[in-house]
């Protein structure tokens, strides 16, 4: 402690922590301003109806999504049903096929939705659908008589950044107030002992 009573080491300490807080909620508002454009991006995908091809690794994910796309599945190599929502949005079960494609690659594609979970009999073919997160397929129309499933909406993914931000930026601020009230206590301690 130097001779006026201010910690020195304890003040640098909290103010690089308070920078570090503070350079994080910048960043995450950064991020949320991404995550906006990313999503209107997005958003125009699905209304220019553009096509593309079935991602082939992780790489193309990103600027495949929202596309229209026809996959042709050789193989059902596993079933399953989970929750999801007609199109109308009425909740209910989706049907989800794991694909062998041709390449030995292996793809999701929901089939469509059901009120009761079924894994159905479907055997493959050629579906076409919205490349959805994940990624999957979702089938547009939907197979083997199921009902319309809700189509993926890019104004669904998360986009949580700016809550982040004023997290960063409350804890900084708490951090400095502790700090104050602490550092002035100390402060006061020290005036009465030389008085």
């Amino acid at each position: 402690m130097n001779p006026k009573g201010i910690p020195v080491i304890s003040t640098l300490i909290v103010m690089a922590a308070v920078a570090v807080m503070i350079g994080l909620g910048i960043w995450q508002l950064g991020r949320a301003e991404q995550k906006s454009d990313i999503i209107s991006r997005y958003e125009q995908v699905l209304t220019n109806r553009k096509t593309t091809d079935w991602p082939q690794n992780p790489s193309q994910i990103r600027n495949s999504l929202y596309h229209l796309t026809t996959l042709e599945c050789l193989r059902v190599v596993a079933r399953r049903s989970t929750a999801g929502r007609s199109v109308t949005g009425t909740p209910g079960y989706i049907q989800v096929a794991t694909c062998q494609l041709a390449d030995g690659d292996l793809a999701d594609i929901s089939l469509g939705f059901m009120r009761v979970p079924n894994d159905g009999q479907w055997l493959g073919g050629i579906v076409s659908g919205i490349i959805a997160p994940g990624p999957r397929l979702v089938a547009t129309p939907p197979i083997e008589g199921l009902m319309p499933q809700a189509a993926p909406d890019p104004r669904s993914l998360p986009n949580n950044h700016l809550a982040y931000a004023g997290q960063w930026f409350l804890f900084a601020i708490s951090a400095l107030v502790i700090f104050i009230i602490a550092a002035r206590k100390k402060f006061i301690n020290v005036r009465k002992d030389i008085d």
